[in-house]
C-alpha cells in the first residue's frame, strides 16, 4: 500500500460538477412592468451623441421627473460612447447607460456593452435579486443573439465553494426587440451562453474535486442528459488500446487518466467535424515541475476539453444538421516514483514513438492519442483545443489565441467562425524548419524541440504529425485567453472565461449551412 496521503475528494465521490446558474432569460417586445434595471446604448454620431434604445414614455417621465432629459442627466454622471464606459442613474426603473462606440455597431460590439451594463446592475444589486431589461434597438439575429449572449455572461457568477449559497445579483434578463423572431434568436443565443458557463464552471472547480474521473463523468451526465452517444476509457481500457501518451502523463497520479467520447449525428448530416481537447486537470510540470508561481492556476489546463464538451452539447442543442464527435484527453500531471520521465519513450496510440523531452510538455502527448483515435472516425475536419504553450501566450498575449492549421482555407474557415462569435485568433505558421526540428535518434521524433524559440509553432507541429493523411486540421492554442487573471471586463469574469466554445459552436453552424442540410 502507498504511504501517499490519499487524495482529498469531493463531498459526493463522482457527482457532475454542477453549473453555476444563468438569469432566467427572455424576449419582449416591451418594457416588463417589474423590470429593476432598463440598459440603454450611448453612441457617437455626426451630430453628437444620442441615446439608443430608450422607449418613449421612459424619455417622458425623467424629463417631468427630472427637469432635464435622460441623456442630459447621464452625462452629468460620466457617461459616454466609450465602449466599456456604464453610468447607473437611480430610479424606478433605473437606467444603465453603455457605450455602444458609433451607431453602425457589430454583434460584438454590443455583446461587449450588454456584458459592461450587466456587470454594472450586479454591482448596486446590494441585497437585491434584480430584475434586469436591455434595450438596445437590435433587430438584426447577429446582434440580437450578441445583446443576449453578452447579457448573460456578464452576468455569470462561479458558485464558491462555501457552506452558504452564492447569492445571484440579477434574477432575470429580458431582451427588448421588435423583431419577429426575437424569441429564438434569445433562447439560440442562452443555449451558446449556457454552454460557455459550463466551460468556466469546470476551469474554475478546485483540483481536489474536478480530477478525470469525476470530469469524466459530469461529461458522461451532461451528454446522456442530450441523449448523445458517450464512451469513457478508464486507465485499464487506455493500457488494452496502447494509449501510451495519455497514460504516460497520467502514470505519476493516483487518480487514473481517462479518454471520454462523445457523438452527435443528426439523421441527414453530410459532414463530419472531430473536436480534440485537452484536459490535464492539474498540471505540476511533472518531474519538470513548475515554480510555485507557475502552478497555481493550473486547474485551468483542462480549458480545452471543457470547451469541446460543452460545444457538442450546444451544438446538439441547438440541433445543427452536422455530426460532431468530441474527443477529450483527461490526466494529472504529477511528480513520483510512476511519473514518466524526460528521455523516456513513449508508444503512442497508433504505434508511433515519441522520446520525452519536457514532462511539463505533456498536453501534447495526450492529445496526439486522441487524434489519431479521431482519425479512425473518418472525419472531415479535426480541430483541436488546449492550453498548449507558454509560448502562445508570450507571442499574443492573454486576450488572442493562436491558431495554425494544415491549409489556409481551413484557417479562414476557423477565423471566420471566431470572428462571428467575437472571439480573437491570429494565425500562426507551421514552417518546415520547425517539423525539421522534432527529429529524434531513439524514437520516431521527440516531444519537443531543440530550442525553446517558436515553442507555439513545434508544438502545433508535432500535433499535426499525428493527424490523418488528407484529413484537414487546425490547432487552437488558448492558453492566455482560457483564464483571466485580472478584473473582469466586458462580459469576461475573472478566472476561467469559456474560451473557445462559442468558436467551435460558430463553426458547426457554418459547416451545417455550408452543407446545405
Amino acid at each position: 500500500m502507498s504511504s501517499r496521503t490519499q487524495p482529498t475528494k469531493p463531498t459526493k465521490e463522482n457527482e457532475p460538477v454542477p453549473t453555476s446558474a444563468l438569469p432566467s432569460l427572455t424576449a419582449a417586445s416591451t418594457l416588463p412592468r417589474n423590470a429593476d434595471l432598463l440598459v440603454v446604448g450611448l453612441a457617437d454620431t455626426s451630430d453628437g451623441p444620442v441615446l439608443v434604445g430608450v422607449p418613449d414614455d421612459v424619455e417622458k417621465a425623467w424629463a417631468k421627473r427630472h427637469g432635464t432629459s435622460l441623456l442630459a442627466s447621464a452625462q452629468s454622471m460620466g457617461a459616454a460612447a466609450k465602449p466599456g464606459t456604464t453610468v447607473v442613474l437611480p430610479g424606478t426603473p433605473g437606467v444603465v447607460v453603455t457605450g455602444l462606440g458609433g451607431v453602425d455597431v457589430t454583434p460584438e460590439q454590443v455583446r461587449r456593452a450588454a456584458g459592461n451594463a450587466v456587470r454594472a446592475a450586479a454591482k448596486v444589486a446590494g441585497d437585491r435579486t434584480l430584475s434586469v431589461a436591455l434595450s438596445l434597438e437590435t433587430l438584426e439575429p447577429e446582434v440580437l443573439r450578441g445583446a443576449a449572449e453578452g447579457a448573460l455572461l456578464g452576468a455569470y457568477g462561479y458558485a464558491k465553494e462555501t457552506r452558504e449559497a452564492t447569492k445571484r445579483p440579477i434574477g432575470s434578463l429580458t431582451v427588448l426587440s421588435a423583431a419577429k423572431d426575437a424569441g429564438a434568436q434569445v433562447a439560440e443565443a442562452a443555449t451558446v451562453a449556457t454552454a460557455v458557463a459550463r466551460a468556466r464552471d469546470w476551469v474554475n472547480t478546485p483540483p481536489n474535486a474536478l480530477y478525470p474521473e469525476s470530469f469524466a463523468e459530469a461529461a458522461r451526465a451532461l451528454a446522456r442528459d442530450a441523449r448523445l452517444d458517450v464512451e469513457v476509457l478508464d486507465e485499464k481500457a487506455l493500457a488494452r488500446g496502447g494509449y501510451g501518451g495519455i497514460l504516460g502523463v497520467g502514470g505519476g497520479s493516483q487518480r487514473p487518466p481517462r479518454l471520454v467520447r462523445i457523438s452527435y449525428a443528426p439523421r441527414g448530416a453530410t459532414t463530419h467535424l472531430a473536436l480534440v481537447g485537452k484536459g490535464i486537470t492539474f498540471d505540476t510540470g511533472g518531474l519538470n515541475l513548475k515554480p510555485a508561481d507557475g502552478m497555481i492556476t493550473m486547474k485551468c489546463d483542462m480549458a480545452g476539453a471543457a470547451a469541446v464538451i460543452a460545444a457538442v452539447r450546444a451544438i446538439a442543442d441547438l440541433k445543427l444538421k452536422v455530426k460532431v464527435t468530441a474527443y477529450a484527453a483527461m490526466a494529472e500531471n504529477m511528480p513520483s516514483g510512476t511519473a514518466y520521465r524526460p528521455s523516456d519513450v513513449l508508444t503512442m496510440y497508433g504505434g508511433k514513438t515519441v522520446e520525452n523531452a519536457n514532462s511539463d510538455a505533456e498536453g501534447r502527448l495526450v492529445m496526439a492519442d486522441a487524434i489519431v483515435r479521431a482519425g479512425e472516425d473518418d472525419p472531415d475536419l479535426i480541430v483541436d483545443i488546449a492550453t498548449l504553450t507558454g509560448a502562445c501566450l508570450v507571442a499574443l498575449g492573454e486576450r488572442v489565441a493562436g491558431l495554425m492549421a494544415s491549409d489556409d482555407e481551413t484557417a479562414d474557415d476557423l477565423l471566420d467562425a471566431a470572428e462571428a462569435s467575437g472571439e480573437a485568433f491570429w494565425q500562426l505558421p507551421i514552417p518546415d524548419e520547425v517539423r525539421a526540428n522534432l527529429s529524434s535518434e531513439v524514437a520516431d521524433l521527440a516531444s519537443s524541440g531543440k530550442t525553446r524559440y517558436g515553442g507555439a509553432l513545434t508544438a502545433a507541429a508535432f500535433l499535426q504529425a499525428f493527424v490523418a493523411d488528407g484529413v484537414r486540421w487546425a490547432h487552437l492554442d488558448i492558453a492566455g485567453p482560457a483564464w483571466n487573471g485580472g478584473a473582469p471586463y466586458d462580459y469576461v469574469p475573472k478566472g476561467g472565461t469559456g474560451a473557445g466554445v462559442r468558436t467551435l459552436v460558430s463553426l458547426a453552424r457554418t459547416l451545417a449551412q455550408r452543407s446545405g442540410t
